[in-house]
Protein backbone atom coordinates (compact mmCIF):
# COMPACT_ATOMS: atom_id res chain seq x y z
CA UNK A 1 0.00 0.00 0.00
CA UNK A 2 1.72 3.30 -0.51
CA UNK A 3 1.71 5.90 1.31
CA UNK A 4 -0.43 7.84 -0.34
CA UNK A 5 -3.29 5.77 1.22
CA UNK A 6 -2.15 5.67 4.18
CA UNK A 7 -3.30 8.84 6.10
CA UNK A 8 -7.07 8.66 4.13
CA UNK A 9 -7.48 4.83 5.63
CA UNK A 10 -6.35 6.48 9.44
CA UNK A 11 -9.64 8.56 9.50
CA UNK A 12 -13.32 7.45 10.36
CA UNK A 13 -16.00 7.55 8.13
CA UNK A 14 -18.13 10.86 7.90
CA UNK A 15 -21.13 11.12 9.90
CA UNK A 16 -24.07 10.48 8.59
CA UNK A 17 -28.16 11.40 9.24
CA UNK A 18 -30.67 8.18 8.82
CA UNK A 19 -33.54 7.46 10.05
CA UNK A 20 -32.60 6.11 13.88
CA UNK A 21 -35.85 6.83 16.00
CA UNK A 22 -36.17 8.45 19.51
CA UNK A 23 -36.13 5.59 22.33
CA UNK A 24 -39.59 4.90 23.53
CA UNK A 25 -38.52 5.26 26.83
CA UNK A 26 -37.47 9.15 26.12
CA UNK A 27 -40.94 9.77 24.34
CA UNK A 28 -42.22 8.06 27.44
CA UNK A 29 -40.87 10.59 29.71
CA UNK A 30 -41.24 13.72 27.72
CA UNK A 31 -44.82 12.62 27.65
CA UNK A 32 -45.28 11.86 31.60
CA UNK A 33 -43.77 15.22 31.94
CA UNK A 34 -46.23 17.20 29.88
CA UNK A 35 -49.65 15.61 31.16
CA UNK A 36 -47.96 15.87 34.61
CA UNK A 37 -47.54 19.92 33.76
CA UNK A 38 -51.65 19.90 32.24
CA UNK A 39 -52.23 18.15 35.51
CA UNK A 40 -50.86 20.31 37.63
CA UNK A 41 -51.85 24.06 35.69
CA UNK A 42 -55.53 22.54 36.04
CA UNK A 43 -55.19 21.69 39.64
CA UNK A 44 -53.37 24.51 41.13
CA UNK A 45 -55.00 27.32 38.94
CA UNK A 46 -57.18 29.85 41.48
CA UNK A 47 -58.71 32.79 39.40
CA UNK A 48 -57.83 35.92 40.90
CA UNK A 49 -60.97 37.97 42.15
CA UNK A 50 -61.27 41.72 40.81
CA UNK A 51 -61.36 42.68 44.50
CA UNK A 52 -57.94 41.90 45.12
CA UNK A 53 -54.75 44.10 44.46
CA UNK A 54 -54.01 48.07 45.49
CA UNK A 55 -56.64 49.68 43.89
CA UNK A 56 -54.70 52.16 42.26
CA UNK A 57 -55.33 53.39 39.05
CA UNK A 58 -53.01 55.37 36.14
CA UNK A 59 -53.50 58.73 37.57
CA UNK A 60 -52.37 57.60 40.62
CA UNK A 61 -48.62 57.23 39.09
CA UNK A 62 -48.99 60.95 37.48
CA UNK A 63 -45.86 63.13 38.15
CA UNK A 64 -47.30 66.10 40.05
CA UNK A 65 -46.99 68.98 37.05
CA UNK A 66 -46.55 71.45 39.86
CA UNK A 67 -43.27 72.44 40.86
CA UNK A 68 -41.78 71.65 44.26
CA UNK A 69 -39.62 74.84 46.02
CA UNK A 70 -38.13 71.88 48.42
CA UNK A 71 -37.19 69.77 46.01
CA UNK A 72 -35.47 72.72 44.02
CA UNK A 73 -33.57 73.59 46.78
CA UNK A 74 -32.24 70.46 48.00
CA UNK A 75 -31.24 69.90 44.02
CA UNK A 76 -29.72 73.10 43.62
CA UNK A 77 -29.63 75.16 46.87
CA UNK A 78 -28.05 73.17 49.60
CA UNK A 79 -24.65 72.73 48.70
CA UNK A 80 -23.87 76.47 49.42
CA UNK A 81 -27.05 77.70 51.47
CA UNK A 82 -27.39 74.51 53.52
CA UNK A 83 -30.09 72.16 54.33
CA UNK A 84 -31.12 74.60 56.95
CA UNK A 85 -30.26 77.83 54.96
CA UNK A 86 -27.93 79.21 57.58
CA UNK A 87 -24.99 79.23 54.44
CA UNK A 88 -21.27 79.01 55.38
CA UNK A 89 -19.81 81.69 57.57
CA UNK A 90 -17.82 84.00 55.86
CA UNK A 91 -18.37 81.97 52.54
CA UNK A 92 -21.67 81.58 51.24
CA UNK A 93 -24.59 84.06 52.91
CA UNK A 94 -27.21 82.78 55.02
CA UNK A 95 -31.52 82.78 53.97
CA UNK A 96 -32.31 82.35 57.67
CA UNK A 97 -33.80 85.59 58.70
CA UNK A 98 -32.19 87.02 55.70
CA UNK A 99 -33.21 90.83 54.79
CA UNK A 100 -32.90 89.74 50.97
CA UNK A 101 -35.56 87.25 51.57
CA UNK A 102 -37.16 88.83 53.74
CA UNK A 103 -37.77 91.88 51.68
CA UNK A 104 -40.94 93.63 51.53
CA UNK A 105 -40.29 93.41 47.25
CA UNK A 106 -40.31 89.37 46.35
CA UNK A 107 -39.02 90.40 43.42
CA UNK A 108 -35.78 91.42 44.62
CA UNK A 109 -35.33 87.55 45.26
CA UNK A 110 -36.37 87.04 42.04
CA UNK A 111 -34.11 88.94 40.04
CA UNK A 112 -31.41 86.83 42.35
CA UNK A 113 -32.11 83.92 41.18
CA UNK A 114 -33.32 84.65 37.15
CA UNK A 115 -29.57 86.21 37.51
CA UNK A 116 -27.65 85.39 39.93
CA UNK A 117 -24.89 87.61 41.78
CA UNK A 118 -21.35 88.46 41.26
CA UNK A 119 -19.04 90.72 43.80
CA UNK A 120 -19.85 91.75 47.28
CA UNK A 121 -22.88 91.39 49.15
CA UNK A 122 -24.04 92.48 52.66
CA UNK A 123 -26.19 90.14 54.69
CA UNK A 124 -27.21 90.71 58.20
CA UNK A 125 -24.12 93.03 58.34
CA UNK A 126 -21.59 90.57 57.56
CA UNK A 127 -20.04 91.00 53.85
CA UNK A 128 -19.57 87.90 51.45
CA UNK A 129 -18.12 88.23 48.38
CA UNK A 130 -18.41 85.37 46.48
CA UNK A 131 -20.70 84.41 43.40
CA UNK A 132 -24.03 82.94 42.78
CA UNK A 133 -25.13 81.02 39.40
CA UNK A 134 -28.07 82.44 37.65
CA UNK A 135 -31.11 80.28 36.98
CA UNK A 136 -33.31 82.06 34.35
CA UNK A 137 -32.33 79.76 31.66
CA UNK A 138 -32.65 76.70 33.51
CA UNK A 139 -36.36 77.43 35.49
CA UNK A 140 -39.33 78.08 34.28
CA UNK A 141 -41.69 80.95 35.90
CA UNK A 142 -43.32 78.30 37.76
CA UNK A 143 -40.11 77.10 39.17
CA UNK A 144 -39.00 80.15 39.99
CA UNK A 145 -42.12 80.65 42.20
CA UNK A 146 -41.57 78.12 43.58
CA UNK A 147 -38.05 78.02 45.09
CA UNK A 148 -38.39 81.63 46.18
CA UNK A 149 -41.93 80.82 47.89
CA UNK A 150 -40.11 77.93 49.86
CA UNK A 151 -37.55 79.97 51.09
CA UNK A 152 -39.67 82.77 51.73
CA UNK A 153 -41.55 80.88 54.22
CA UNK A 154 -38.84 78.45 55.81
CA UNK A 155 -35.67 78.48 57.86
CA UNK A 156 -37.78 80.80 60.18
CA UNK A 157 -38.75 83.20 57.49
CA UNK A 158 -42.11 84.12 57.31
CA UNK A 159 -42.69 86.17 54.25
CA UNK A 160 -45.42 86.13 51.57
CA UNK A 161 -45.58 83.41 48.21
CA UNK A 162 -45.15 84.13 45.03
CA UNK A 163 -46.56 83.26 42.24
CA UNK A 164 -45.66 82.14 38.58
CA UNK A 165 -47.35 84.97 37.25
CA UNK A 166 -45.29 87.58 39.37
CA UNK A 167 -41.84 85.72 38.35
CA UNK A 168 -42.50 85.95 34.68
CA UNK A 169 -43.24 89.70 35.39
CA UNK A 170 -40.28 90.42 36.82
CA UNK A 171 -38.63 88.19 33.99
CA UNK A 172 -39.74 90.19 31.89
CA UNK A 173 -38.74 93.62 33.13
CA UNK A 174 -35.05 91.85 33.95
CA UNK A 175 -34.74 90.69 30.15
CA UNK A 176 -31.99 93.36 29.33
CA UNK A 177 -30.03 91.84 32.27
CA UNK A 178 -27.36 89.46 31.06
CA UNK A 179 -24.74 89.60 33.48
CA UNK A 180 -24.76 89.01 36.86
CA UNK A 181 -26.51 91.39 39.55
CA UNK A 182 -22.83 93.39 41.15
CA UNK A 183 -23.82 92.41 44.50
CA UNK A 184 -25.16 95.61 46.81
CA UNK A 185 -24.10 98.07 43.99
CA UNK A 186 -27.10 96.67 42.06
CA UNK A 187 -29.33 95.49 44.77
CA UNK A 188 -29.23 97.62 47.51
CA UNK A 189 -31.10 100.34 46.11
CA UNK A 190 -34.10 98.03 45.10
CA UNK A 191 -34.06 96.89 48.94
CA UNK A 192 -33.85 100.02 50.18
CA UNK A 193 -36.58 101.83 48.17
CA UNK A 194 -39.21 99.55 49.77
Amino acid sequence: MSKKFTQQRREHAEPYEGSHPIPLVVLGIIAALLLWAVWHLYASYTPMPADVGDDRIAADFMVPVSADGGQLYTANCVACHQANGSGVPGVFPPLSKSEWVDAADAGVMVRIVLHGIHGPLTVEGVQYNGEMPHFQDKFSDEEVAAIVSHVRTSFGNSASTIDAKFAAQVREETKSQTTPWKGDEDLRPLLDKK
